[in-house]
């Protein structure tokens, strides 16, 4: 049974996968200040050769399993299914689809469509690309008349910042800033930076409607790289479906999948050791649900991993119990956004957390040692 890895392309051997992400990456637009905010990466090329080397996200196989999607859960590949895939740069790092239909000429339009939904998403959110509407908005502090899938997503963020009383935060940029200005003189940001960037930052301070979105105190500024990757999932999972794809697998950074696997085995995602290069705690039998990870190894701003890119917007400074989190919820953009919850909440709190928001869990510590919550754990194979 061929295994695969699924960070940033599925193909058969690390050679081919590297050399896909060469090609990807050569003439690609690279944002120097972009921020990953609780989460990403602000050097795309930096953060893809982490993910390759490191063996960070997931590694992909077939093998026993449910699927995500409610009408094609367990359900058998047809035969003779023609596959398609697709690989871009997004968000700052590479993106891969893999879609199959009897009909090639279907997989193809549903990619295509797949993938305009994924620019769709960066054209409104990433920080990669200066004139999305965030971008904008940083700049001028106001957007009028914001496209309906902004005010959603902003409006999901809200929703997760009151919950979770501020531990997710997509109002963090300043910190990022004030944190990647500090790495460029070769040290860390003192106290008193970080208090100003605090100052700046505060979700009750973003104004969210149809009509208006506006920053409320100066030196305000968003990024939605902790949670439009899995918003863009699901709008690419949505399309796949809106073209009869029934057999998929979408990374944009966050994992949704449709169906089984070119051998006609459902998809499993292989759960890595942040700290060990090729090493996989375990691997998970997907059940219908998206899978979003956040790891401290992504972005570091010390070696030692205690300052990285998940910053806690109530002190400043990053979480320092857990090295890695991958949770399960019905949406990609939700289970994105909660990665950050689970990494505030700590090793032991964050089962409590899950619990209260109905997902499930994996985390791993700074030592390595690693639990999942129970709809994961029964999920989970050696």
């Amino acid at each position: 049974m061929p295994e695969f890895t699924l960070a940033p392309n599925l193909v058969t051997s690390q050679v081919d996968r590297a050399d896909r992400a060469d090609r990807i990456f050569q003439g690609g637009p690279v944002a120097p200040d972009a921020s990953p905010g609780q989460s990403g990466a602000g050097n795309p090329k930096r953060r893809q050769w982490l993910r390759l080397s490191m063996g960070l996200g997931a590694v992909l196989q077939g093998a026993p399993s449910g699927v995500l999607g409610a009408a094609s859960i367990n359900a058998p590949a047809p035969t003779r299914l023609q596959w398609r895939e697709r690989a871009l740069l997004g968000f700052g790092t590479t993106l891969w689809l893999r879609a199959g239909h009897a009909s090639a000429e279907r997989a193809e339009a549903g990619l295509d469509a797949a993938i305009a939904a994924i620019r769709h998403v960066e054209h409104q959110m990433s920080l990669f690309e200066p004139a999305s509407a965030v971008c904008q908005l940083n700049r001028e502090g106001v957007l009028h008349n914001p496209h309906a899938d902004l005010v959603k997503v902003l409006q999901l963020a809200q929703q997760v910042s009151r919950r979770s009383d501020g531990a997710f935060d997509v109002t963090v940029q300043p910190l990022w800033l004030a944190w990647q200005r500090a790495q460029r003189a070769g040290r860390l940001p003192t106290a008193a930076e970080l208090a100003a960037a605090r100052a700046q930052c505060g979700w009750r301070g973003l104004l969210v409607s149809p009509q208006r979105i506006a920053l409320q105190r100066p030196g305000m500024a968003l990024t939605l790289n902790g949670i439009a990757q899995g918003y863009a999932s699901d709008l690419a999972r949505a399309a796949l479906q809106a073209h009869g794809i029934e057999h998929a697998l979408i990374d944009t950074g966050e994992w949704s999948a449709l169906g089984t696997s070119p051998d006609a085995t459902p998809w499993t995602l292989g759960v890595a050791n942040p700290r060990s290069a090729s090493a996989l705690i375990a691997r998970l039998a997907t059940d219908g649900r998206a899978i979003a990870t956040s790891s401290d190894a992504h972005c570091s701003f010390s070696a030692d991993h205690r300052h990285h890119h998940i910053f806690d917007p109530r002190t400043g400074y990053s979480p320092r119990e857990l090295a890695s989190v991958t949770v399960a919820a019905p949406t990609c953009a939700m289970a994105d956004a909660l990665t950050k919850v689970m990494f505030m909440a700590g090793p032991v709190r964050a089962f409590d957390v899950a619990r209260q928001w109905q997902v499930d869990v994996l985390v791993v510590d700074k030592a390595g040692r690693w639990r999942a919550s129970g709809g994961l754990a029964a999920r989970l194979r050696a």
